[in-house]
């Protein structure tokens, strides 16, 4: 495939439009009655977002949205068009940001690529790093449903999940700055790794062999299952910036935020880890959240503002969330880099 043939998709999770209660329950709705998202029978998962969660949660919602707003709109749009604007800088490839829930949507994008001229191929990269049914998944999905349904001729393909791809590591750390140091001296207790949370129920069912996910020791047993086991990876990501950032056991540890709902999720959870670490002395918390390239309301509020005061209420003295990558140029001109090079298998 030569790349002049190639478009180039990024894909991020998605916004509502505005913080007003309406946009608001529209986004949610979106989002939750994806069967990727809530996976029970239609009937059952419209039963319980309806009865359940939009008569109140979109009220609450939008208050959190409009804690960490900004006057250009929702930051997770804005810097993610941003970087989209610097990866177009670095390569000749048409490119292209959408939005798996919200605007602008896949479908939307995916059709104005198709309509190049002389695009043969379009190369979908989900701005996740690690692959989880409720991100790379139902960007799959959805972008099989719009090839599918406007009969595209052109090539889909999805670039691979990159959670512990050197360059990625690379600019994770980079992105920590002089804190990472600065943990290394003993000038801060503890560096806590946040990723989004899923249920145990989603691992189990993205586990190809039926019988190793959330087994005595399974994400260090190698294993076909590990192409798409969530907790194996943010695992990986994590033992791999320690080990590359010089960190000792003791100076890190992983969580899990956002739990939804009843059904048992990965632990432990972010908000009593923060509260357990206090509680043990910790003074002075770093937090990172590599399963976001981009900051956003799970960022910028649940950490950057309820974790700190957590933390803060429960004895500590100074927490600071590391940025993500965001905008960085580097981080784009890798972007640009990993589209043109793709070749599929």
């Amino acid at each position: 495939m030569e790349m002049k043939g190639r478009a180039v998709l990024l894909v991020n999770l998605g916004s509502p439009d505005s913080t007003s209660v309406a946009d608001v329950r529209r986004y949610l709705n979106q989002f939750l009655m994806d069967p990727c998202i809530i996976d029970l029978p239609w009937p059952l998962r419209r039963l319980i977002v309806s009865a359940f969660v939009l008569p109140t949660r979109p009220a609450k919602s939008a208050e959190a949205y409009k804690s960490i707003w900004w006057e250009e709109g929702s930051p997770l749009k804005v810097l993610s068009q941003q970087l989209t604007d610097k990866v177009t800088e670095n390569t000749e490839l048409p490119v292209a940001l959408a939005m798996r829930y919200g605007n602008p949507s896949m479908e939307q994008e995916i059709l104005r690529l198709s309509k190049i001229e002389g695009i043969k191929e379009i190369l979908m990269l989900p701005l996740y790093p690690h692959y989880a049914m409720s991100s790379v998944k139902t960007c799959i999905i959805e972008a099989e449903r719009v090839f599918k349904e406007h009969q595209l001729t052109q090539k889909l393909i999805t670039h691979p999940v990159f959670f512990e791809h050197p360059d990625y590591i690379q600019h994770l750390i980079r992105s920590a700055g002089p804190v990472i140091e600065e943990l290394k001296n003993g000038d801060w207790d503890h560096l806590l790794f946040s990723y989004h949370g899923v249920p145990e129920r989603h691992i189990r069912k993205d586990d190809p062999t039926g019988n190793h996910c959330l087994k005595e020791n399974c994400c260090n047993k190698p294993s076909v299952a590990h192409n798409t086991c969530y907790r194996h990876q943010v695992f990986a990501t994590s033992k791999a910036f320690a080990k590359q950032a010089g960190l000792s056991d003791e100076q890190w540890s992983v969580a899990f935020q956002s739990r939804l709902g009843r059904a048992k999720w990965l632990e432990p959870a972010t908000d009593q880890t923060v509260r357990d670490l206090a509680a043990k002395g910790a003074k002075k918390l770093l937090v990172i959240c590599p399963a976001f390239t981009v900051d956003c309301l799970e960022t910028l509020e649940e950490i950057g503002m309820e974790a700190k005061e957590d933390f803060l209420e429960h004895g500590g003295k100074e927490f600071k969330l590391i940025p993500c990558l965001n905008t960085d140029e580097a981080w784009a001109k890798t972007l640009a880099e990993w589209a043109e090079s793709y070749q599929a298998s």
